[in-house]
C-alpha cells in the first residue's frame, strides 16, 4: 500500500512524515529527488541553467537555489517552466522507487512525501492522500516563527501554495497537527488501525 503525503508550508509534514518512519513506513521523498536531479552535470541542470541564465549555477557548477528562487518566487511563468524541466524526471524516479518498494516489501506502507502533490496534480500516483493539516492563521504565525519573517512574506509565500483548506477538502486523509504532537500521533495510529497496516 502506499500514499502520498502533503500538507502547506509550515504544517509540519516532516514532522509527520518522521512518525510514520519510526511506526514502520518506507519514505520516498519527492524533494530530495529534486536535489538529485540537479546534481552537478545533470541533464536537468543543463536544461535549467539553459532557461534561467549561467547565474543560477555556483562557480562549483551547482544548483545556485536562493538565486532562482528570486527568479521564479514572483513570476508565475518562470514558476511554470521550471516544473516542467523538474517534475517529468522526478516523477520518473518517485514512480521506479515505489514500485521497487513495494515489490520489496509489500508488508510495508510506502509514504510518498510531495509537497506541492495537489498543485502538481499527482493524487492519480496514490493509493490514499494524508494531508497534515493546521488552520491558516497557525500556518501563517509558525511560518514566520520558523523563517524569521514578516507577516507580508509569510501571506506571499502561502499566496504561491494552493489554499490548505482546498487541499483538505481532495485528501482521504487528514492529520490535523494543530495541537499536541501526542494527538497528531494518536491520529497516526488510527490511521495505522483502520487500515491494518502491520
Amino acid at each position: 500500500m502506499n500514499i502520498g503525503l502533503t500538507g502547506g508550508i509550515a504544517c509540519g509534514k516532516s514532522t509527520v512524515a518522521a512518525m510514520l518512519v519510526r511506526r514502520g513506513a518506507v519514505l520516498i521523498d519527492a524533494d530530495q529527488i529534486a536535489r538529485e536531479v540537479v546534481e552537478p552535470g545533470s541533464p536537468v541542470l543543463e536544461r535549467v541553467a539553459a532557461r534561467f541564465g549561467q547565474a543560477v549555477l555556483l562557480p562549483d557548477g551547482g544548483l545556485h537555489r536562493k538565486k532562482l528562487g528570486e527568479i521564479i518566487f514572483n513570476d508565475a511563468s518562470a514558476r511554470d517552466d521550471l516544473q516542467n524541466l523538474l517534475h517529468p524526471p522526478i516523477r520518473a524516479i518517485m514512480k521506479e522507487r515505489m514500485q521497487r518498494y513495494e515489490s520489496e516489501r509489500p508488508d510495508r506502507l510506502v509514504v510518498v512525501d510531495v509537497p506541492l502533490l495537489f498543485e502538481s496534480k499527482l493524487e492519480w500516483m496514490f493509493t490514499e492522500v494524508m494531508l497534515v493539516y493546521i488552520p491558516r492563521e497557525l500556518q501563517l504565525r509558525r511560518l514566520m516563527r520558523r523563517d524569521g519573517i514578516t507577516l507580508e512574506q509569510a501571506e506571499s509565500r502561502l499566496r504561491a501554495q494552493m489554499p490548505i483548506d482546498d487541499k483538505k477538502a481532495l485528501a482521504q486523509i487528514v492529520i490535523d497537527n494543530s495541537g499536541e504532537l501526542a494527538e497528531t500521533e494518536r491520529q497516526l495510529e488510527l490511521f495505522w488501525r483502520e487500515r491494518g497496516i502491520t
